[in-house]
């Protein structure tokens, strides 16, 4: 089996955000990606989407290390401050590197 190196970014966020990261991840050069709706606590208490405004998203995109710099260094940079958004990469082998 023959695996190729890729990035896996995922973005933990407002779901408010959804559109926007889309069309971000998107624009800096991603060629796809996987949305889910998730719940969760921490620091700053719990979020369990008992109402909308108090929903959150797990974005998951695979991509070149270039792109998953841009990636987080954008979201980062342009929502982190402003919204609950934690990013996390992680070093992954894919078996079709076409796609990514």
């Amino acid at each position: 089996m023959q695996v190729h190196p890729r990035k896996l970014i995922v973005i933990i966020t407002e779901a408010a955000l959804e559109p926007l990261l889309v069309k971000d991840v998107l624009h800096l050069g991603a060629h796809g990606y996987t949305l889910s709706d998730v719940r969760g606590g921490g620091r700053h208490g719990a979020r369990d989407a008992a109402w909308e405004g108090d929903r959150n998203i797990r974005m998951e995109v695979i991509c070149d290390e270039q792109v998953a710099g841009a990636i987080a260094e954008h979201v980062r940079a342009e929502y982190s401050a402003h919204y609950a958004t934690t990013i996390f990469t992680a070093d992954i082998g894919v078996l079709r590197p076409e796609k990514f």
